[in-house]
C-alpha cells in the first residue's frame, strides 16, 4: 500500500523493498521457480562449457528471464484464485490449467532456444 508521507525516492525504495521480498518468498516457497533456477544453472554451466557468443548469453538469459516470470505469474494467480475460492470450484480450476499454460509455453520456447543454442555445438564435438 502506497504511503502518502512517502516522496519519490523512498516510494521507489520501499517498491524495491517488495519486490525482493517477493523474489524471496518465490525463491524460498515456490518448487516450480526451484525447478527452473536449477535448470537455468544447468544451462550457464553449459554455456561457461561450450563458449557461447555474447548474443548467445543474451538470448539464454532473456530465455531464462521468461520461464521465471511466468512462473511467478502463475504462483500470483493460483494465490488469488486459492484466496478467492479455498475450496474446489470447477472454474478456479480452470483459471489456474489456464495459468499454468503460461510458464509452459515460456518453458517450451526457452527448450527450443537451448536447441538452437547447443545442438550445433554438441555435434561438432560428436
Amino acid at each position: 500500500m502506497k504511503n502518502p508521507k512517502d516522496g519519490f525516492i523512498r516510494g521507489r525504495l520501499r517498491s524495491v523493498k517488495f519486490a525482493f521480498k517477493g523474489l524471496w518468498i518465490l525463491v524460498t516457497t515456490e518448487d516450480s521457480i526451484k525447478a527452473q533456477l536449477f535448470f537455468a544453472l544447468i544451462a550457464t554451466i553449459l554455456g561457461f562449457f561450450f563458449e557461447i557468443s555474447a548474443t548467445e548469453w543474451a538470448v539464454q538469459f532473456l530465455a531464462i528471464g521468461l520461464v521465471l516470470v511466468a512462473e511467478a505469474c502463475n504462483s500470483a494467480i493460483e494465490e488469488v484464485a486459492d484466496f478467492i475460492h479455498p475450496e474446489f470450484h470447477i472454474k478456479i480450476g480452470l483459471i489456474k490449467d489456464i495459468a499454468a499454460g503460461a510458464p509452459t509455453f515460456a518453458a517450451l520456447i526457452s527448450l527450443i532456444i537451448a536447441g538452437i543454442i547447443y545442438i550445433p555445438k554438441i555435434m561438432g564435438i560428436l
